[in-house]
Order: structure tokens, then C-alpha cells, then sequence
């Protein structure tokens, strides 16, 4: 029986903010799959949703017969599995499209876990962000520019 785990996870600086998305593939302990992508302005559901979108299309690829989906955000489990409501208009149509995928494949289970169970999904995410999001100096943080978070930063 083919197994894989999908971690994924999306990180936004600001809520909305600048935001990535990423996922990793596991076959046992073997990385057989990642991805991580930058995303605009987005809030962190809502890259949350893209990071396991673009991950269950990448394990669907490798046609597993069971998949375990592992999520550090507790909204996006409830929600999957039907406790909490989709209220929000931006989040229907990336709830939809993950519930889709995950009714096209066989057999799939979607838990929470701890951040730390997540971290090189976290890890790419952030290095997206990480080299899209300019660096405050010692010189800007004394001028009070925007890029050192000052009184003109918004």
C-alpha cells in the first residue's frame, strides 16, 4: 500500500500581509516532494489554503492510496471536516477546491499538529518570504523609514 504525508503550510507577514505557501511530501521518512510559492498580499488562512491546495495537487500526482494530511492550523482542520463553517467569502472557493481534491483521492485523513510537526513546510514558506520582504538596516531603523517598521511604515 503507497502511503504518503503532506505537510503543508502558509505563512503571511501582516494579516493580510505578504504571503507563501509550501508543502512537503513523505514517503516513510524520504522527502519525495516540495513546493513553496509566493502569493502577494494574502491573510494567513487564506495562505494557509493555498499551501495545502498546491500540496494535494502534488501528492495526487503520486496517486497514493492513503494520504495523511498534517495541518498546524486548527481552523483549516475544523473546517475540512466540517465543525466550523466557511463564513468568510475569500476562503469559500480555496475550501471548496481543497475538498475537492481531497474527495479525489482514495482514502485521506486530515490532522492537527503541533507547529513544530510542520517545520520544514514552515521553513520554506518563510525563506519565500524571507527573500521577497527587504531586510530593515541599522541606518532605516534610526530615520524611521518604512522598511525599519517607523512612524511612516504602514
Amino acid at each position: 500500500m503507497s502511503t504518503l504525508r503532506l505537510h503543508a503550510d502558509g505563512a503571511s507577514r501582516g494579516n493580510p500581509g505578504p504571503a507563501a505557501a509550501a508543502f512537503v511530501l513523505l514517503d516513510g521518512e524520504r522527502e519525495v516532494g516540495h513546493g513553496s510559492r509566493y502569493l502577494g498580499r494574502r491573510t494567513n488562512n487564506e495562505a494557509e489554503y493555498e499551501a495545502l491546495i498546491d500540496g494535494l495537487e502534488a501528492a495526487r500526482e503520486h496517486r497514493p492510496e492513503w494520504l495523511e494530511v498534517l495541518l498546524d492550523s486548527e481552523l483549516l482542520v475544523m473546517q475540512l471536516s466540517g465543525r466550523y463553517r466557511v463564513r468568510n467569502a475569500r476562503l469559500k472557493p480555496l475550501w471548496e477546491r481543497a475538498r475537492a481534491l481531497l474527495t479525489s483521492l482514495p482514502q485521506v485523513a486530515v490532522r492537527h499538529v503541533p507547529r513544530d510537526f510542520n517545520r520544514r513546510a514552515d521553513a520554506l514558506a518563510n525563506a519565500v518570504l524571507d527573500a521577497r520582504t527587504p531586510k530593515a538596516t541599522c541606518s532605516d531603523a534610526r530615520k524611521g523609514t518604512p522598511a525599519s517598521g517607523g512612524p511612516d511604515a504602514s
